[in-house]
């Protein structure tokens, strides 16, 4: 666990959502660790800049959607932007990261899911805090056991959280559904 006083910042949570895509290739590839380097920076700058005028910490639901990274039969365009950088071909991409993975970076909390159905896991988490307060932040591992015991986490209910409320996060695989959002 680390003591962070997040201020809205996306850096954290950034940092965060690229180190567990990071560990990916590290673990699953051919990828040296110049690559891996080089993937986490680019990656980290591509989503600094994607999510600049869509990073709302008073309103941390507000523009989820926008900032979900998204692999499933189809390839998150950011991802596959930072692993052309050090020469991967989405092909490649599809190899090393999984199949159906949903990564939520939102204002104080990263959350993924791999599969439809699978469960939701936090892997950072904080709470905000006013000017010179600190405060601690989670920082999970993909295991899941980082988060428990910790009375310091936010206990706001998550952008994730209202929407598992209510219902199913995702429809059956026997369906083919587009959602637009204005």
């Amino acid at each position: 666990m680390h003591t962070l006083c997040a201020r809205g910042t996306m850096k954290p949570e950034i940092t965060a959502a690229v180190g567990f895509l990071s560990r990916f290739l590290r673990v699953k590839g051919h990828v040296n660790d110049r690559q891996v380097q080089t993937f986490n920076q680019s990656l980290q700058d591509i989503l600094s800049e994607q999510y600049k005028h869509h990073w709302f910490p008073d309103r941390p639901c507000k523009g989820s959607g926008y900032r979900c990274i998204r692999i499933n039969h189809k390839m998150d365009p950011l991802v596959g932007q930072a692993g052309q950088r050090i020469g991967l071909t989405i092909q490649q991409l599809y190899l090393l990261l999984p199949s159906e993975l949903t990564l939520w970076v939102d204002p104080f909390e990263v959350s993924y899911r791999i599969g439809e159905d699978g469960s939701i896991c936090v892997l950072y988490e904080s709470q905000p805090c006013p000017v010179g307060m600190p405060t601690m932040a989670t920082v999970g591992s993909p295991s899941g056991n980082g988060m428990s015991g910790n009375p310091m986490v936010d206990s706001h209910i998550s952008c994730k959280e209202e929407m598992m409320v209510l219902g199913r996060t995702s429809p059956s695989k026997a369906y083919n559904m587009m959602t637009v959002s204005s």
